[in-house]
């Protein structure tokens, strides 16, 4: 296993703390990680295992560093056992933490977005940014938390004004992918990165503009390409009917795992909300490179990603104890019949 080199890091994660998050002399610092399970020892590969490990002695660097950079603040390092998926539910010790803070860094494996602890944290004000999958290099100099945020703001912040005023919404690409669904009542968001505000919070890095699609409206094929997904070597289709997803065709181990996760055909809630299309969202950070990591990846420049499961936590009706991204690449977005 390799750790981060501090003297690497630093300057970015000063930046992370002055800039995006404002964090200001007197405010509660609190960075939370998550550890592998005693089942993840048994049974998850050994270089994702790894992974995890060195993301959770990256959030103790942050930590330090922080510590380093206010002497005598409040920062506190809070670790727990992972959950195992994004958006299923944390301890709820760590959700009344979360509540307790002025500001949370979550540098986790599993995201916390699209929680409900997460949304009573911003609810009680909270700033939080939500890390999932974030590696040391993001913060060096020419990564994706290196960027003019203000720009990338700019850019998503126009692009959420053009999702808001769309009725409907289809994504073609080259590999295959061709679906379109509902945006009639929804209001497009933008992921800016500046979270200086009371209560505001999203992912680090950032740069996405975003929005829920309309339930049990999409209908089409997303092409998830291999190396645009984790573990993902061949391609992988999901077929979507009235907003679910009722197949999911290759992606060889990635695949058949999805297909056990989502159950096609299974009328059971739990798996029937997991199929939820959820979100379709366009990446504006243009330092953003790195196509098998979701969390950078879903925000480089000019990509559109979809997601299912969760959008509860988003402005839909769907709750779901997942939410999972798929970034396509060289994808046209059209909106009510104009190539955007």
């Amino acid at each position: 296993m390799t750790w981060a080199d501090e003297e690497k890091i630093t300057a970015g994660v000063r930046t992370m703390l002055e800039v995006n998050m404002g964090w200001r002399p007197g405010e509660q610092l609190l960075v939370v990680t998550d550890v592998p399970r005693p089942e993840d020892w048994a049974g998850m590969p050994v270089p994702a295992l790894t992974e995890m490990l060195e993301r959770a002695v990256l959030a103790r660097q942050v930590a330090e560093i922080a510590r380093r950079i206010r002497p005598g603040a409040a920062v506190d390092f809070v670790v727990y056992l992972a959950t195992g998926s994004h958006g299923a539910e944390p301890p709820a010790d760590l959700a009344a933490r979360l509540r307790q803070a002025d500001v949370v860094i979550a540098l986790t494996t599993y995201s916390l977005s699209h929680t409900d602890a997460r949304e009573a944290a911003t609810q009680a004000g909270a700033r939080l940014a939500s890390m999932p999958g974030f590696l040391a290099e993001m913060f060096y100099p020419d990564g994706p938390m290196a960027v003019d945020y203000r720009q990338v703001a700019a850019e998503a912040e126009a692009i959420a004004r053009r999702l808001t005023d769309a009725r409907e919404a289809r994504v073609r690409s080259p590999a295959g992918t061709d679906v379109r669904f509902s945006l009639v009542g929804r209001a497009g968001m933008a992921d800016t990165g500046l979270y200086v505000q009371k209560g505001e919070w999203g992912n680090l890095p950032a740069g996405e503009a975003y929005i829920a699609p309309v339930e049990g409206t999409a209908e089409g094929v997303l092409v998830v390409q291999a190396g645009w997904h984790p573990g993902l070597t061949e391609e992988m289709r999901l077929v979507f009917r009235a907003g679910q997803v009722v197949d999911v065709l290759g992606g060889g181990m990635v695949g058949e795992e999805l297909r056990q996760f989502l159950r096609p055909g299974d009328d059971a809630p739990l798996y029937v909300a997991r199929r939820n299309l959820a979100e379709l969202g366009v990446g504006t950070n243009p330092n953003a490179r790195r196509p098998d990591n979701i969390l950078e990846a879903e925000k480089i420049r000019g990509t559109v990603h979809i997601a299912i499961g969760d959008n509860a936590h988003m402005g839909g009706t769907v709750a779901a104890d997942f939410h999972e991204d798929f970034v396509i690449p060289q994808a046209e977005l059209w909106l009510d019949g104009e190539r955007v």
